[in-house]
C-alpha cells in the first residue's frame, strides 16, 4: 500500500514521506521521530532550509497545535542534516 504524500512544514511542499523527517513533541519539546511513533506529527525535508523557514514562521507550534512549545535549533539540525551548524 502507497502511503499519503505529505507536506513540508518548513516549504510547504507535498512529498513522499519516505524522503521526508517526521517530527514530534515529547513534553513540550520538538524532537526528530527517527522511529515514527504514533500520534501527531509534523514533516521536514532534510535540509537546512526548510527547518530555517519552519523556525522563523513558527510552524511547529501550527503544526502541533501548541503555542507552549519549545525547540533546540542547532539539535533539531543535527537530527535533520548530521550537522548543528548553519551552512
Amino acid at each position: 500500500m502507497r502511503e499519503r504524500a505529505r507536506t513540508c512544514v518548513g516549504c510547504g511542499r507535498t512529498a513522499d514521506p519516505r524522503t521526508l523527517v517526521r517530527l514530534r513533541i515529547e513534553g513540550t519539546n520538538v524532537i526528530v521521530d527517527a522511529k515514527r511513533t504514533g500520534g501527531r506529527g509534523a514533516w521536514l525535508h532534510p535540509a537546512p532550509e526548510c527547518l530555517e523557514k519552519a523556525l522563523r514562521r513558527r510552524a511547529f507550534a501550527r503544526a502541533f497545535r501548541r503555542s507552549d512549545l519549545a525547540w533546540d535549533g542547532p539539535a533539531l539540525r543535527a537530527g535533520l542534516t548530521g550537522n548543528a551548524r548553519k551552512d
